[in-house]
């Protein structure tokens, strides 16, 4: 089973409220297909899945305030998949064109 936590979403933002789930217990998922939107004091964020899999447990509710790190679901990953490993959304930026 894998555990997926709040990642750190950047711009020094340490929780976040839990808007919606966009999959429900028992849902198959892909890799990056998006499952909650979360609400930092900045912005809304979709947060996709870092691993195919099923959707085993949701642990965090709509209007449940999360911080970095506190397991939000429980994904039982694909055979063969890997889970993505976490990283701030300040370092998925796109390089800019030459």
């Amino acid at each position: 089973m894998f555990e997926f936590k709040l990642p750190d979403v950047g711009e020094g933002i340490h929780e976040a409220e839990i808007l919606q789930w966009l999959v429900k217990e028992g849902d198959t998922v892909t890799l990056d297909q998006p499952i909650l939107e979360i609400q930092t004091d900045k912005a809304v964020v979709e947060i996709p899945a870092p691993v195919a899999g099923k959707i085993v447990e949701i642990r965090a509710a709509p209007g449940d305030i999360a911080r970095v790190g506190d397991v939000l679901v429980v994904i039982a990953p694909a055979e063969g998949a890997t889970p993505r490993p976490a990283a701030p959304e300040t370092a998925q930026a796109a390089p800019a064109p030459p």
